[in-house]
């Protein structure tokens, strides 16, 4: 049984951690997994939204602490490293569907996720302290801007644990769902976002994620860029499809 299963729907690129047995504890093989599903979707035009999600009752457990002791003992370096420098640059949407516990890794991953989904019985908790450890995944500068800085604090010294409930108050979660409707949902929201102008929806990421950090900079950054998407065929076919009172067609592009 291979541990990251990856498969393709139309538009939108699936990956499951599966590892159920461990609760998705990822290991250096995982994680590589993920870096070539990521970098398939991120190299594919036809993909143009990827979805990742755990097998079973848990998300994601974290680091698997045996794979994890045997690299730091070997004096390796952070077989995390490539997965986390994957998934704080890509250029698509991603969309996680928590489907249980999540973490260290798999709470922390959660900031570069696009839009986030979970149950209503997932749990997310980063004990870094608690294992001697800081956090990583630019965990430190994303949660005090996610959930502000006592929140955050609670969170990553303390390594309190929350519920769904309080990570959807909070801003962590976009939605909580039932069980049973958590892939029915993040795949029809991941059809959502597939069904809209692709370059615009990595442009619009891009600012978000990357735009410039003062007022007056990001001004001139979207208007340049706006300016841009006025003159692209994505927004002559919107208008065009307004004008003749029809669904827009966005599925030419890439």
């Amino acid at each position: 049984m291979t541990d990251i299963l990856v498969t393709q729907s139309g538009p939108v690129l699936e990956i499951v951690l599966n590892r159920p047995e461990k609760k998705n504890a990822l290991t250096r093989a995982m994680y590589d997994g993920i870096v070539d599903a990521f970098k398939r979707g991120e190299g594919d035009p036809a993909v143009r939204v990827m979805l990742i999600t755990g097998a079973g009752d848990t998300f994601c457990a974290g680091n698997d602490i045996g794979d994890f002791q045997v690299r730091a003992t070997a004096d390796e370096a952070f077989h995390a490293s490539p997965f986390l420098d994957v998934l704080s640059t890509l250029a698509k949407p991603l969309i996680a569907a928590v489907n249980g516990q999540a973490v260290g890794v798999g709470t922390t991953m959660l900031a570069h996720a696009d839009l986030v989904l979970a149950v209503h019985g997932a749990r997310f908790v980063m004990p870094f302290t608690s294992l001697g450890l800081v956090p990583e995944a630019a965990s430190s500068l994303l949660f005090p801007r996610l959930v502000g800085l006592q929140r955050a604090s609670a969170l990553l010294l303390l390594g309190e644990p929350i519920d769904a409930a309080t990570a959807h108050h909070w801003g962590l979660v976009n939605q909580v769902v039932g069980a049973e409707a958590l892939m029915p949902t993040a795949r029809a929201l991941a059809e959502r976002l597939a069904a809209l102008p692709p370059a615009a929806v990595r442009q619009t990421k891009d600012l978000i994620r990357n735009g410039a950090p003062d007022v007056p900079g990001r001004i001139a950054q979207e208007l340049v860029q706006f300016r841009d998407r006025l003159r692209s065929p994505e927004a002559a076919e919107a208008f065009q499809a307004f004008k003749e009172k029809r669904k827009a067609d966005f599925s030419r592009f890439s």
